[in-house]
């Protein structure tokens, strides 16, 4: 996943040159690059199919205008402009997903709605199996190979190069108790909740992201300095 979100990073002054004057995120893009083509620049955004041609898998014939062999820039736009995504203004966390499930299309929510879309969540607890292994042909015990795009724009915003515009910043008096830096992993269950309760906490500021792992660490007390201006008790750094 690190390695998938570095190179998307890698690459974001041509997905931001793209989408800029759509008014799309380029984070949306790199994204749906990596989904359609894995990132590959002689690929069409709509699908995948080589940039030498007018794509043939659904959907097919695009672009319309123009003669291969096309640019990157060329199809991307035409793919994000058939998908009418320049008129798009919700770009929180869910609107964003919204779309991406919609670029995938609506097979799994209409017709398997017990699988939640791998395009989306793909890598993550909240997928198993089941997939479609072509246009229309469905298989219930076929796992993703890819990362679900959710998860490769959180993994992007915990690395500090996107964020969630809606996401709320909570009052400090709703600070659970505050634990002890510690450079070892706890084994105490309840100094463990303690500071999963507190991870949990942190995690709900915008652009702080902290595993809730139950060890009040380097990580949780460098969030914690962010939100409250302080390491964490114990915390050799001061």
């Amino acid at each position: 996943m690190d390695g998938l979100a570095q190179k998307l990073i890698g690459n974001r002054n041509r997905y931001e040159n793209t989408g800029e004057p759509l008014g799309i995120p380029w984070t949306f893009i790199a994204v749906t690059h990596n989904m359609e083509s894995s990132q590959n620049f002689s690929r069409h955004l709509h699908n995948g199919d080589p940039l030498t041609a007018r794509t043939v898998q659904v959907p097919k014939g695009r672009p319309r205008t123009g003669t291969p062999p096309f640019t990157w820039e060329e199809s991307a736009r035409d793919a994000l402009l058939l998908k009418k995504l320049d008129t798009w203004t919700d770009w929180t966390v869910a609107g964003t997903l919204y779309k991406l499930e919609e670029y995938n299309g609506w097979g799994y929510r209409r017709f398997h709605p017990d699988v939640k879309s791998p395009y989306l969540w793909s890598f993550s607890n909240h997928y198993r199996s089941g997939k479609y292994v072509a246009d229309g042909t469905w298989s219930q015990t076929a796992k993703s190979q890819q990362c679900g795009a959710a998860l490769l724009l959180r993994r992007m915003a915990e690395l500090g190069h996107s964020g969630f515009s809606d996401q709320a910043v909570p009052a400090l008096d709703a600070m659970p108790a505050v634990v002890r830096y510690s450079a070892s992993e706890p084994s105490d269950p309840e100094v463990r909740a303690a500071a999963m309760a507190l991870q949990d906490w942190l995690s709900t500021h915008k652009g702080i992201f902290v595993k809730p792992d139950g060890w009040p660490a380097r990580r949780t007390s460098d969030a914690f300095k962010l939100v409250t201006g302080r390491y964490l008790p114990g915390d050799p750094r001061g």
